[in-house]
């Protein structure tokens, strides 16, 4: 387990890619898989309708039930929506970049904040740089994992402010630029759809989008999302999957390690990788609950921000080798 004050580091390169060579050597059908949905574009559209129409018929409701239905509904629907963001950002729907855009642009509209295109531009390089901390907007600054102290208190405020902390995290990425065409695009549409909804919606409708984005990805079950797929749970382990129920209405977002591996393969065939290739993820460690994995991150004294594995843009640095580890939460 990492040390609660500092990264651990590896002097190895990212794990994924020698796996999907090995993988592809061992299971050529899996190639077959490679492609796109264009029908994730139905689920956009079915995600923003469900919570443009539960904002109109809590417009005038309790606070209270704003808040509960946030937790219990809302954030379902956007966490989905940002996982079919996710899948813009890889072409996953169509062809052209520019549909792909213009989807992720659509589903980011409940969301409040612009962030589709930005998302799209780091995350690519997440999977090409994953741990390097000037590359990999994924990582958490050490600023940020020395500020949230190792308590149940501070990891909880951490998990609930998330959005914020990786909103901020690309201005550190040098390569990519933060403003461009798309970018700006996203950033009006967004900015007038929300001063539209503003007015004919109200307060208490806007703050039932915020509560759903933030519980979607923060203080909520949902939000060990983000402990499940990097953080140093099981052993030295950089990336695990999540084999749960939740996949059912989140689109497979789980199968992380099969995504890192093959991220040409849509939502809808990841599982399809593990059936072929169990050999390989059935020896990995994985997680089956985001509840209990969620109640591990708080209470746990040796799970912190800074359980997390980090290399320099060679892969290489003084430290410990990456090892593989099996255990698994019940």
């Amino acid at each position: 387990m990492s040390k609660p004050n500092s990264f651990r580091w590896s002097t190895e390169s990212e794990p994924h890619k020698s796996r999907t060579k090995e993988i592809i050597h061992q299971h050529p059908e899996i190639r077959s898989l490679i492609g796109r949905n264009p029908y994730t574009f139905l689920i956009i559209l079915f995600c923003v309708t469900f919570q443009f129409t539960l904002a109109w018929y809590l417009k005038a409701s309790p606070w209270w039930l704003i808040f509960v239905v946030a937790y219990l509904g809302g954030a379902f629907a956007c966490h989905t929506l940002y996982v079919c963001i996710h899948e813009c950002a890889h072409n996953l729907l169509f062809k052209k970049r520019a549909f792909n855009s213009i989807s992720a642009i659509i589903a980011n509209l409940p969301l409040v904040f612009p962030s589709a295109i930005s998302f799209q531009k780091y995350h690519l390089k997440h999977h090409s740089y994953q741990g390097v901390e000037a590359l990999d907007a994924d990582m958490p600054y050490r600023w940020e994992a020395k500020l949230i102290n190792n308590s149940m208190f501070g990891k909880a405020l951490w998990l609930l402010l998330y959005p914020l902390f990786q909103m901020i995290r690309p201005v550190r990425l040098k390569e990519i630029s933060l403003m461009d065409k798309w970018t700006a695009i996203n950033m009006v549409v967004q900015f007038s759809f929300m001063a539209f909804f503003i007015y004919f919606f109200g307060m208490k409708a806007t703050v039932f989008l915020l509560a759903s984005f933030f519980f979607s990805v923060g203080l909520h079950p949902l939000g060990a999302r983000w402990i499940q797929e990097h953080f140093l749970t099981h052993g030295d382990q950089e990336t695990k999957s999540y084999y749960g129920v939740l996949n059912t209405v989140n689109l497979n977002v789980g199968y992380h390690n099969e995504h890192h591996d093959f991220p040409s393969i849509p939502w809808n065939k990841l599982p399809r990788i593990r059936s072929l290739a169990g050999n390989y993820y059935n020896s990995l460690g994985y997680h089956t609950s985001y509840t209990i994995l969620l109640f591990k991150f708080l209470t746990d004294r040796n799970l912190s921000v800074y359980s997390r594995m980090a290399r320099d843009n060679r892969g290489k640095k003084k430290g410990v080798n990456v090892g593989k580890a099996v255990s698994v939460d019940g």
